[in-house]
């Protein structure tokens, strides 16, 4: 027997759930260890039994007729007459106390919930505890899902020391030391070991069949072969089940239990990259002998037989499939012919979803198209990889990197959203509509990560082509980064010509997005060319239509610039409350780019007045450059020059080693905890006077709302439109950091009007 690795949760768990139930089910996909768990559940329960605890293996057991009477075989019962198999197991068990571990009864669902029922029914003293890929589903049974192992996150550099707290990285140590017993994980193996057991999904099968090929190959080689597991992963315990010495053999008895809506859809489904929602499976999946009504009732089942994952998050539920159950999924597809279709069917779906993001940026819904955007990350990029290199798809392939722009900047992706749109644009020589968007795209992200030669370039290239087609919206684009290009090289007098230019294109032709993204960024290049009255004008305005929109990101940034157009006029007071409503804005959205800027300005203004809060501030900012792959110096000489003044200052204040140390302290921070620091949550909490600063106007929406008015009843009541009010209310939720109308109610109970 090999050693017990882990599990002090699911222990737990279980051990709980068999104080409260006569009937847990582990439950879990295979490979992923109830065998072992129940096993490991029955030795330590042992002695609370007293007529034993008893395991029948039900894997070899093909028929009803063979089920009781193999577990009457197994508890020896000593009944030789010909009574059938049931009463003389029944009579057998009647008075005693024991625990009868079931051991793989997804194959026989029906036959064994019948027996369990009948069993229990009889013997009060019998407790069961079974293992099935899916619940046996008779009432009072207590399902318990066994997960993967930890694993350690795959995005972050871990040492040799700091990975082997994770059970995956545990258990595959202990069966490589069975192998070859000198074995450690290494400065030089410990990526390959992390990435073994991330690929691997943490599945204990899996993790140790891979280590019985530790006696040819090391660990990176055993990885760099993971993309033909199974035919890597065999050659496991000879005294094990045959499903499970392989593998593959471990699959294809799941695929065997489905049925063939169950089978089509497992394939089907293999098109998506890390997880998805209900409405991708139906859109993506549901065709042709699948109908899209049926899917969400395929999905279930496939799910109850641990096909696929559940990940929750709040209300959000989403699918995931293992990797390793992915790959066979792809197999399927691939040998179903259908495979080109479902990637076509994929793909448009994640481009008809980025097209109604832009369709719809500039209004309530940003911060959650946003969030959505996020978590489809993987199917984005996915789905452009297939696109840009697979013949005829490379247009649609182009309209999803040009769609997914707010996506590369305020989601934080810039690295990917280049690489993508170098991609199409190596693709797509000759001049076209597509290169055109391209074109323009790419230079945002490329002025944005500091690389202002290509963009340049990439600008030149927009302009002459939007000019030559007669295209104004096209030229408006070009022409606003063109500004951006003179502001970042520190150019303002030509950046504001430029910027105005692309104001009045954006307003012919009715794209309030991008005049309101042009608009704050007018205010930057005016502010840096010393007319801070003009750019707190330009603020005031576009702050109006944001608030006239219920738009909420551009409104974040020309926040960002009034407060520090106000820093320059030495209106600290009023720099930080435009500082702090910009980031409490960002509770929202985390854009990057925004939170670091901003966190800046926050340092630059208690540089003058705590040392201490502006190396803090400080070094919060730089951990958020740090992850997004840009400094605040791609953003040009003037703010650069703001932002080395400001950390001068404290550098001389507290000493260069302290300054670096606090950086250094700080260098971890997530967003979320730079947030924390930057809006000083745990002090403010502390503060009877704390409270954010709602407008006049939003704190009088906030108290109509604590009476229980819907936003009509209000915009009534104000005699203002309810698209107003709706904008008010939503940044009401964001500056509060709340999510509902009753948040509000009880917020403004214990906030009364101070105006």
């Amino acid at each position: 027997m090999t050693s017990f690795v882990g599990r002090r949760r699911e222990l737990a768990d279980a051990k709980s759930a068999m104080g409260e139930s006569r009937l847990v089910t582990l439950t879990g996909p295979g490979g992923v260890g109830k065998t072992r768990l129940a096993y490991e559940l029955a030795e330590r329960a042992r002695r609370a039994f007293r007529d034993g605890t008893w395991i029948v293996e039900l894997a070899s057991v093909e028929d009803e007729s063979s089920l009781t009477s193999a577990v009457v075989s197994t508890l020896a019962v000593p009944d030789q007459s010909n009574r059938a198999p049931i009463r003389k197991l029944t009579d057998y068990l009647r008075e005693r106390q024991l625990l009868i571990v079931l051991d793989n009864c997804e194959h026989m669902l029906a036959p064994v919930a019948a027996l369990v029922d009948e069993l229990l029914a009889h013997a009060p003293g019998l407790r069961i505890l079974a293992t099935s890929r899916e619940p046996l589903g008779i009432a009072g049974e207590h399902s318990c899902t066994v997960p993967p192992l930890t694993t350690p996150p795959p995005d972050i550099v871990h040492s040799p020391e700091s990975i082997d707290r994770f059970e995956a990285v545990r258990l595959f140590i202990d069966r490589a030391r069975d192998i070859t017993p000198d074995f450690a994980v290494t400065q030089e193996n410990s990526v390959a070991v992390v990435q073994l057991c991330n690929r691997l999904d943490g599945i204990p099968l899996a993790i140790e069949l891979a280590t019985t090929r530790l006696r040819a190959l090391s660990v990176t080689q055993i990885v760099a072969r993971l993309d033909r597991r199974f035919q890597l992963l065999t050659g496991g315990n000879r005294v094990a089940l045959p499903r499970q010495q392989t593998l593959r053999a471990l699959i294809d008895w799941s695929y065997e239990l489905c049925t063939d809506a169950e089978k089509l859809l497992w394939a089907r489904l293999s098109v998506f990259t890390g997880s998805l929602d209900l409405d991708a499976a139906e859109q993506v999946c549901g065709f042709g002998e699948l109908n899209r009504d049926d899917v969400i009732d395929v999905l279930d089942r496939l799910v109850a037989k641990s096909i696929l994952v559940i990940d929750r998050d709040g209300e959000t539920v989403r699918f995931r499939q293992l990797m390793t159950v992915r790959e066979y999924g792809a197999e399927l597809l691939a040998e179903s012919g259908e495979r080109s279709t479902v990637r076509t069917r994929h793909r448009d779906h994640y481009r008809n979803n980025a097209k109604q993001m832009v369709a719809q940026w500039c209004g309530r819904g940003q911060a959650t198209a946003l969030a959505a955007m996020k978590r489809d990350h993987p199917n984005l990029m996915s789905a452009l990889e297939w696109s840009v290199t697979t013949p005829g798809e490379l247009g649609a392939g182009a309209e999803l990197a040009v769609d997914l722009r707010y996506h590369w900047i305020a989601g934080g992706f810039l690295s990917d959203g280049r690489r993508v749109l170098e991609q199409v644009l190596d693709a797509l020589r000759e001049p076209g509509p597509h290169r055109g968007e391209a074109l323009w795209v790419a230079a945002w992200v490329a002025l944005i990560q500091g690389d202002r030669d290509p963009a340049q370039h990439w600008l030149v290239e927009c302009s002459d082509f939007a000019r030559a087609r007669g295209d104004g919206r096209l030229a408006s684009h070009s022409a606003q980064w063109i500004a951006i290009h003179h502001l970042f090289s520190g150019d303002t007098a030509a950046a504001i010509v430029s910027f105005e230019q692309a104001i009045a294109g954006f307003v012919s032709v009715g794209d309030r997005a991008s005049e309101l993204t042009t608009a704050f960024q007018l205010a930057m290049a005016q502010t840096y060319n010393g007319r801070h009255d003009d750019a707190l004008g330009t603020c005031r305005s576009a702050l109006a239509l944001s608030q006239k929109d219920g738009e909420l990101w551009a409104y974040a940034y020309t926040l960002w610039i009034s407060g520090v157009a106000r820093w320059h006029l030495a209106d600290a007071a009023g720099a930080e409350k435009d500082a702090r409503a910009a980031l409490a804005v960002q509770r929202s959205f985390k854009d990057s780019i925004c939170v670091a800027l901003t966190i800046e300005l926050l340092s630059w203004i208690e540089a003058s007045r705590n040392f201490d809060r502006a190396a803090d501030l400080y070094g919060a900012a730089q951990a958020v450059w740090t992850g997004l792959g840009t400094t605040v110096e791609a953003f040009g000489p003037d703010i650069h020059r703001d932002s080395s003044a400001s950390a001068a200052l404290v550098v001389k204040a507290l000493g260069r080693k302290r300054v670096d140390d606090t950086i250094a302290k700080h260098a971890d921070l997530t967003k979320d905890a730079a947030l924390d620091l930057a809006l000083d949550v745990h002090a403010a909490a502390a503060r009877p006077d704390a409270r954010p600063v709602l407008t006049k106007r939003e704190q009088e929406i906030a108290e109509l709302i604590a009476k229980g008015m819907s936003n009509r009843a209000v915009a009534e009541a104000l005699v203002i439109s309810p698209r107003t009010v709706d904008g008010h209310v939503e940044r009401v939720l964001a500056k509060l950091d709340f999510t509902s109308r009753t948040q509000i109610a009880s917020w403004i109970a214990g906030n009364p009007s101070r105006s």
